[in-house]
């Protein structure tokens, strides 16, 4: 069963606003968390990325050559800065929606500015979110075991312990989210400087030990590699992209934290520390090439060093775990207002801050997922091909929807904006050729996961079209019906009707229904209609627009970023500064209860169909999704075949 108030298809509102407008905290405290939040993920690839893609490098020979090392190095700091600094901090970070970012924030962006023929955007921002689901699931499982896996250097007897130790952190983490992140996300920022500073302390005597791993700063070597390697090198650029996963948390945690600090913490403490760590290690392996086996523990001195840098790598995996999974969340709440989920129980766990919410059903969803990772690929070098195919489909993506926001927004040639982002677009398909090598090792994993979100979302946004397409025809034009009512009006009860719709040109199926079985009407009725906006939140003035159609009737139009949860008795408070006299307990809200059955010829395939009307019933309930107080619904049934 679903109910007829569906999210309908965002409308069109002005943008305004940049991404710097963060003055509740001080710049300092902004910062701090955005070490803590946003280079969580990025902060912890040192654990394995260096070790695969100098293991990739090496080929057949086994022994890693300095060449290859020399290679590795200057090819991970030079995406560091490509990719990261130039694609990410310089140039995406002013491509924000009011203050927010990430794909489905860019998809807005993009498709408000090409306005009707937005269909390719949307598709574009369905396949960036659908892959991301993939990134959501992967990163806690590889993060988490890379840095248990450092108790083997500690002692050879923990091996049997690594995957269920693993699992039960996992199972930890997954089951204290309901809780809220705000008491834990206090720790984050300080547990994460540590982090880095540590990092940074411990490669410097391997490198003053062999200075020439300075020259890896030098480009030419990472593009003499990339010449002289052949299909070894392509394999080895697939590893190398290891180092950059997590650059999306950057532009998905913009309305986290803004701009500037997050720009900040890059260049002054995350670049310099990760760019120190990965030369401390390849200089660790020049001087002895078996360390490659696990070259970040072996940084640090064996026994009580080693012991204390796995517990605080165990930390850092599980903060960029957090960081992922908050994101899946806020991701989720973006898919059901842009209209390509259904609704699920969002739960807010913060009353500072909307954006800390809790999804019980993702959760649930991605912990199963993780676990079965763990299971099925038992080491941090299996989970690593894995890895790179979602994240790096995701960067394409947000690469060509930048184009359209530079071309389209920011009011260049399409020629500049394409000269700016084509270097960069080369880059990304270039990693994600390398990554799609490793399908068969475990690149299939995310494929899989985001093939079936982009089925799950493509389905909910077209069955939710048809479905609104085939009610429209069915059902009476609104005026007309008024008219009919205030010319010839049935009985009179006392209070206000309020009859939820996503049409608000048609009667709502609930009025006639209840005008058919009940024949009554309300002293007063007002249509409402909720409306998600391209905007990531809406100004209180802009919340209600009321329009009286009759003596008795009125609509009433709600308006709701697609960031902010929809509370309709608070917006409707709003509206009796608008004249409406309104008293929620003297108010009715009816609610049409579709119960949707298959179709002998519908716009869709019949798996579709099914699958369409198998999503419905597992949304959430419009009373819950909507915040109205359940004692004051009415809901009739109807039937309706798609």
């Amino acid at each position: 069963m679903t109910s007829d108030v569906a999210v309908p298809a965002p409308e069109t509102a002005a943008a305004n606003g940049h991404g710097d407008a963060h003055t509740t905290a001080g710049f300092g405290a902004l910062t701090l968390g955005s070490i803590g939040v946003v280079y969580g993920d990025i902060g912890t690839s040192p654990l394995y990325a260096f070790r695969e893609a100098v293991m990739a490098a090496s080929g057949a020979e086994g022994a890693p050559t300095p060449a290859a090392i020399l290679g590795v190095v200057s090819l991970i700091l030079w995406a560091l800065i490509v990719v990261v600094t130039l694609k990410y901090v310089v140039i995406l970070l002013r491509a924000d929606n009011n203050g927010e970012g990430g794909t489905l924030a860019l998809m807005a962006l993009a498709q408000r500015a090409v306005g009707t023929g937005g269909a390719t955007i949307v598709l574009l921002g369905i396949i960036s979110g659908a892959l991301f689901y993939g990134d959501a699931v992967i990163t806690p499982a590889l993060s988490v075991l890379s840095a248990i896996e450092g108790m083997k250097d500690v002692t050879l007897h923990f091996e049997p312990y690594v995957v269920p130790l693993t699992v039960i952190i996992l199972v930890g983490l997954f089951a204290v989210q309901s809780r809220g992140t705000a008491r834990v996300a206090a720790f984050f920022g300080p547990v994460m400087c540590v982090w880095f500073a540590v990092i940074a302390v411990a490669a410097i005597h391997p490198i003053i030990e062999q200075p020439q791993i300075l020259f890896a700063l030098n480009p030419l070597y990472a593009v003499s590699f990339m010449f002289h390697h052949g299909i070894i090198g392509f394999v080895t650029l697939g590893a190398v992209f290891l180092a950059v996963t997590g650059a999306e948390a950057l532009y998905a945690d913009l309305g986290h934290f803004g701009k500037r600090p997050i720009q900040t913490a890059w260049l002054f403490i995350v670049l310099p520390s990760l760019a120190l760590n990965y030369l401390g290690q390849g200089a660790l392996v020049l001087g002895d090439p078996g360390a490659i086996v696990s070259p970040f523990f072996q940084l640090f001195p064996q026994g009580f060093f080693r012991g204390c840098m796995v517990v605080l790598a165990t930390a850092a995996t599980v903060i960029a775990s957090q960081a992922v999974i908050t994101g899946a969340y806020s991701l989720t709440r973006q898919a059901i207002q842009l209209g390509l989920l259904p609704r699920f129980e969002i739960r807010h766990t913060s009353e500072a801050h909307s954006g800390q919410i809790f999804i019980p059903r993702i959760n649930q969803l991605l912990l199963v997922a993780v676990v079965l990772l763990v299971l099925l690929f038992r080491s941090s070098s299996a989970l690593a091909s894995a890895y790179g195919i979602s994240v790096t489909g995701t960067m394409v993506v947000t690469a060509m929807m930048g184009f359209v926001v530079i071309w389209k927004v920011w009011k260049w040639s399409p020629f500049a904006a394409a000269a700016l982002i084509a270097p960069f677009l080369f880059l990304d398909l270039t990693f994600l050729a390398a990554n799609l090598l490793k399908v068969f090792e475990g690149g299939w994993v995310p494929l899989a996961l985001g093939a079936l979100m982009i089925m799950l979302m493509y389905t909910w946004r077209r069955g939710s079209r048809l479905l609104f397409e085939k009610s429209r025809k069915l059902e009476f034009p609104l005026a007309d019906l008024v008219a009919m009512l205030e010319k010839r009006p049935p009985q009179r009860v006392p209070g206000t009707a309020v009859f939820l719709t996503s049409d608000p040109l048609s009667a709502p199926t609930a009025l006639m229904h209840s005008l058919k079985h009940y024949k009554v009407l309300h002293e007063k009725n007002v249509i409402l209609t909720i409306e998600t906006a391209q905007t990531p939140r809406i100004d209180p003035a802009e919340r209600v627009r009321l329009e009286q159609i009759s003596p008795t009737f009125s609509k009433v139009t709600l308006k709701f970023g697609f960031m902010e949860s929809p509370n309709v008795p608070k917006a409707l408070a709003i509206a009796r500064k608008l004249g409406w006299q309104f008293d929620i307990m003297s108010t009715s809200f009816f609610l049409s209860r579709r119960a949707l059955k298959p179709a002998a010829h519908s716009g869709m395939p019949r798996w579709q169909d099914r699958l369409f009307i198998s999503l419905s019933r597992s949304a959430n309930d419009a009373t819950d999704y909507f915040q109205i107080p359940s004692g004051r619904v009415v809901e009739v049934g109807t039937q309706v075949t798609i």
